[in-house]
């Protein structure tokens, strides 16, 4: 069985995020010039793209600061989930803004198509944009190669618990496919002298972003509402209660992730009949200990006595959530 991906097992790392945030500050700054000067759809749409992506990592930054602040009254489980939520406004606004307004502007273009003033403008922008881009997506990549394991790159995107480390090597990755659309349009405007492949290239770009939201948004949503913890924490944890003195049966263990390093946790033993209250709090607090040192990511640990039987009736009704 492949291993599950480290991504889930260690807190997000803000370099990879920082890393992105000034390139894209950059290949934001000169698309821009580079649109004015030449007045190239394509060209605008690539410098939304960058400055989209540039608001995006910061509010991811502040969904990492925000996730890891530590519980209160109002939130006793911590802020973990934060990061998911803000995660989730980035896929909205790279297909609000990105998407949406690169299809807009390629659509004014092809309806009134305008030439493109000094196409070489575009190429060396281009060209630089490419670099800061392919330094940031070199760094994620690596981030996320580490971090998947054994899995392949989709698998692991759907079983990450880190939206950084994934959201990042998505975004760098439609930037980079941009700016070669944007460099083919620019070349097809040359070569044809119809400025209307310089709107087609927009639109091209609006359905990558288009696309690159969707991804994100879904895997956004399905962490927000509550995904399970991997497998592999389950099976330890489990293992764990049942090697302890005094548990007859390790029933089962329901998880639900709060943050990339914050999981909660329902744990379902049987006690040996004879045991009296004080030994049984002494077994859990053996537990919490040992479940404590091996998953540090698990913040909230509660055991609930049961029979196997009673376990299993409840899991079948909605995994115990409802009372009966």
């Amino acid at each position: 069985m492949p291993s599950e991906p480290a991504a889930s097992e260690t807190p997000s790392s803000t370099f990879t995020v920082y890393a992105a945030l000034i390139g894209n500050i950059l290949v934001a700054a000169t698309k821009a010039v580079a649109a004015l000067l030449t007045g190239s759809s394509g060209m605008v749409s690539e410098a939304i793209h960058s400055t989209v992506d540039s608001a995006n990592e910061i509010l991811l930054l502040h969904g990492l600061r925000r996730a890891n602040q530590g519980p209160d009254r109002e939130h006793p489980l911590g802020y973990g989930r934060e990061l998911y939520f803000w995660s989730f406004i980035v896929a909205l606004l790279v297909f609000a803004l990105g998407c949406g307004t690169s299809l807009y502007e390629g659509w004014l273009h092809l309806r009134t198509p305008e030439p493109i003033r000094n196409p070489l403008v575009n190429y060396v922008v281009l060209a630089f944009a490419a670099i800061f881009e392919g330094a940031s997506w070199w760094i994620s990549f690596r981030q996320f190669s580490e971090a998947r394991g054994e899995f392949g790159f989709y698998e692991a995107f759907r079983r990450s618990k880190d939206p950084p480390s994934f959201m990042v090597l998505f975004e760098d990755s439609a930037a980079l496919l941009g700016i070669v659309v944007a460099a083919l349009g620019n070349l097809a405007v040359q070569l044809t002298r119809e400025p209307r492949f310089d709107g087609a290239a927009s639109i091209v770009i609006g359905l990558i972003l288009g696309a690159t939201a969707v991804l994100l948004a879904r895997e956004s949503k399905s962490l927000l509402i509550g995904e399970a913890a991997n497998p592999v924490l389950a099976t330890s944890v489990l293992s764990i209660a049942a090697s302890q003195a005094g548990v007859r049966a390790a029933n089962g263990l329901i998880t639900v992730q709060l943050a990339p390093d914050q999981v909660v946790a329902a744990l379902s033993l049987e006690f040996e009949d004879d045991l009296r209250a004080p030994q049984i709090e002494a077994i859990v607090s053996r537990i919490e200990a040992e479940v404590c040192r091996v998953h540090p990511q698990i913040v909230t640990l509660f055991v609930k006595p049961q029979t196997p039987e009673t376990y299993l009736a409840r899991r079948r009704n909605h995994l115990g959530l409802r009372c009966g």
